[in-house]
């Protein structure tokens, strides 16, 4: 039975690649290869899920593949079946057959119908690595896939301002929930000083005397795990940006924002139960959050304009109530609401625009309005107090925008005298001597030493600041981010003389997909006369295939799980000490304003409405 669990990830991996040669014009064989790809998995799913009750439905564990291995690091691929699994699977298998079932008509016709079944293949295949994951490495890969998947989905009305705009806004909060992953990752090494899988965490004796000589350690870890559960469900204080998220088409919308995707943070507590189960401190906030999170959910929803805004804030009342279950150590009860609300929402959403239709009918014709008990206790002031609050969303948006990227950008701002000239003769200098600084390290003093990391590592955080706010030049923007990787591999350096290996497997990709972007840029710029980011320019009505080629380019520069750089990111990590904490926060921070600055770099030049007026152009609000 071991085996047959690749089986889940070979049949989408096959289905999203058969599904990338079928012609655009063949919508018929494309909605096929979705369907069927989808509907073998549920099979599969079936048969396996019969077999694993008929052998006791005891956990399994599979160590699939070591992608490295050195004298105190391993990363590995680790697949786990439980019954958390089996729920989460089954309801992703059978909710993704209904949607390409709908997707077929619904889309018909439909300039990018090749591009969302594409998409929605290749986010199937990430939800499955995610869900099979039997460690945090494994989930890691699954979480970035489902990452971009969500952006591409967004944006999938590419010539429209709106969609690309909250793509690019929704993908920088997923980027706040790597940073908390990748902080849980790192912090895992140094307490178990191994990769490991859940399947150990569940023995409760080995992660008691753990914890109970690293308490801050395992506060820490627990943290940053809620920190990325938050993001990916939409929770307090990351709520806002689920109806952003409602800009793609209906399918997508259900698939994603109603039913899996804003569940995985359900699952990673889940999966992670056993190792905070005891930390009271942890599950006393989860409460806390969760049921905060629900009261001001409810009541925005209730006066939301747009139906897929309320379902949107509903299903994130619903997952507040989830958090709290799983607090309580209700497991169950907690899988079983999760079902419950993704059927729910799918099907919500799914006949959202026909139950529009019939309440507009309702309105003219058998209106009569209900009488609330409430408002006739309430006073009016708290009543109309609280509907301006819930009219505002509470202003979760303007106070993110305020306390979290203003800052960045002011920051980056201050530094619009940079230029691709001034860049090289003050960088090629500096890390020179920051080299010759690393090989005669034993001749600068202990008290200089210590700080030269966090002197590299935030050298590099302020170039990629730069690099999120350039609006002139894209050669600028994109040189800061490889940048920003050397001087990263430098800091890490002085904490241990390690192999250049390391080094290499973390810039091989970077340095790879670096060049590639800038031939694709300058290759643009020849070709265009307007190319900066000052507005979208949507050049990729003119250039498809080019702007395949950067979107390759920006994920391998952003450390995307297609080369080397995703298992040398976590590499590099390892050689951080676990007392350096700054250290790693602020590295973790230049990697989430990286994947920011890339993504932002690739909207600009190839989204939005396109500058050339004989091309058509759709109105700004969608």
């Amino acid at each position: 039975m071991n085996s047959l669990l690749n089986l889940f990830i070979i049949i989408p991996i096959a289905g999203y690649i058969i599904s990338l040669l079928v012609p655009g014009k063949k919508e018929k064989l494309l909605s096929w290869v979705a369907f069927l790809t989808v509907g073998m998995h549920l099979l599969t799913l079936i048969v396996f899920f019969t077999l694993w009750l008929l052998h006791h439905h005891t956990t399994i564990d599979v160590k699939d593949a070591v992608l490295l291995k050195t004298t105190d690091f391993e990363f590995f691929v680790d697949f786990c079946f439980d019954k958390i699994t089996a729920v989460y699977m089954f309801v992703g298998a059978f909710l993704t057959l209904l949607i390409t079932m709908y997707s077929r008509y619904y889309l018909h016709r439909e300039s990018g119908y090749k591009r969302f079944f594409n998409t929605i293949l290749f986010f199937y295949l990430g939800y499955n690595i995610t869900v099979l994951a039997g460690n945090l490495e494994t989930l890691f890969i699954g979480w970035e896939i489902l990452g971009i998947s969500s952006f591409l989905l967004i944006a999938f009305y590419r010539e429209r301002y709106l969609p690309v705009r909250n793509a690019v806004k929704v993908f920088s909060i997923y980027r706040i929930g790597d940073v908390g992953l990748v902080l849980a990752i790192w912090m895992n090494h140094h307490l178990w000083h191994e990769n490991i899988t859940f399947l150990k965490l569940n023995d409760q004796v080995m992660v008691h005397e753990h914890l109970q000589n690293h308490s801050y350690i395992g506060v820490f870890i627990s943290l940053s795990i809620l920190l990325a559960a938050l993001v990916k469900s939409a929770q307090f204080p990351f709520s806002a940006w689920l109806p952003r998220a409602m800009e793609g088409p209906t399918p997508s919308s259900a698939i994603f924002y109603g039913s899996l995707s804003v569940h995985l943070g359900v699952f990673m507590l889940l999966r992670t139960f056993p190792f905070w189960e005891n930390q009271v401190s942890v599950r006393i906030l989860i409460i806390v959050l969760g049921l905060f999170t629900s009261i001001i959910a409810t009541g925005t929803a209730r006066v939301q304009s747009s139906v897929k805004s309320q379902i949107a804030y509903s299903s994130v009342a619903q997952i507040g109530l989830i958090f709290i279950e799983i607090a309580l150590g209700f497991e169950d009860l907690a899988l079983f609401h999760f079902a419950g609300n993704a059927f729910l929402r799918t099907y919500q959403l799914l006949v959202s625009p026909s139950v529009v239709t019939y309440l507009i009918r309702e309105q003219f014709y058998n209106f009569s309005p209900q009488q609330s008990l409430l408002k006739k206790i309430v006073p009016k002031q708290v009543e109309y107090t609280l509907y301006m609050i819930c009219i505002k969303e509470w202003n979760l948006d303007t106070l993110m925008s305020r306390f979290v990227w203003n800052p960045i950008k002011k920051a980056g701002n201050r530094l619009n005298f940079f230029s691709v000239r001034m860049g090289l003769i003050l960088f090629v200098p500096a890390y020179i001597i920051g080299i010759l600084a690393l090989h005669f390290d034993n001749y600068i003093p202990a008290y200089i030493g210590k700080y030269l990391p966090m002197v590299f590592v935030l050298t590099g955080l302020i170039m990629v600041v730069k690099s999120f706010t350039e609006k002139r030049s894209v050669e600028v923007s994109w040189l800061l981010i490889i940048m920003n990787h050397f001087w990263i591999a430098l800091a890490i350096s002085f904490n241990e003389h390690f192999n250049t290996q390391h080094t290499f497997v973390y810039l091989s990709g970077i340095i790879a997909s670096g060049i590639f972007g800038f031939i694709c840029i300058r290759y643009l710029e020849k070709k265009e006369k307007n190319v900066d980011l000052l507005t979208y320019h949507g050049h990729i009505y003119e250039h498809p295939r080019l702007a395949v080629v950067f979107l390759i380019a920006c994920l391998g520069l952003s450390g995307f799980p297609i080369t080397p750089s995703f298992v040398g990111e976590d590499l590099i990590f390892s050689h951080i000490h676990e007392n350096q904490l700054g250290l790693a926060i602020l590295t973790s921070l230049s990697f989430m304003v990286d994947g920011l600055s890339v993504i932002r770099i690739y909207a600009r030049i190839f989204l939005g409405p396109h500058e050339k007026t004989y091309h058509e152009i759709a109105y700004k609000s969608s």
